[in-house]
């Protein structure tokens, strides 16, 4: 059975970003917006996905990860507008 992971972006209200990496986007999402996660995005109120890589292999997406947080935030906003121009979270109707 193929295993899919996940390097995601968040951003909040204020444009302040999360770069993060999972084996279960929905369920990662589900518990950012319900603030279940201690940390930093409880703590700033980061819910919004604008953006999401997908890979079968995992030391690709932690790499992928690492590599994303050493970007200065130009190049990650211009990342994220390649994807989702708007900033639109991405997300949103996962849930209804």
């Amino acid at each position: 059975m193929e295993k899919n992971y996940y390097v995601y972006i968040l951003s909040s209200d204020y444009n302040t970003l999360y770069i993060g990496v999972t084996n279960s986007l929905e369920r990662r999402m589900y518990e950012h917006k319900n603030e279940l996660i201690e940390g930093f995005t409880k703590k700033y109120h980061i819910h919004r996905l604008v953006y999401f890589e997908e890979t079968d292999q995992i030391d690709i997406a932690i790499a992928r990860e690492k590599q994303l947080k050493n970007w200065v935030r130009r190049k990650k906003l211009a990342l994220i507008r390649t994807m989702n121009p708007r900033f639109e979270d991405l997300s949103e109707d996962w849930y209804s």
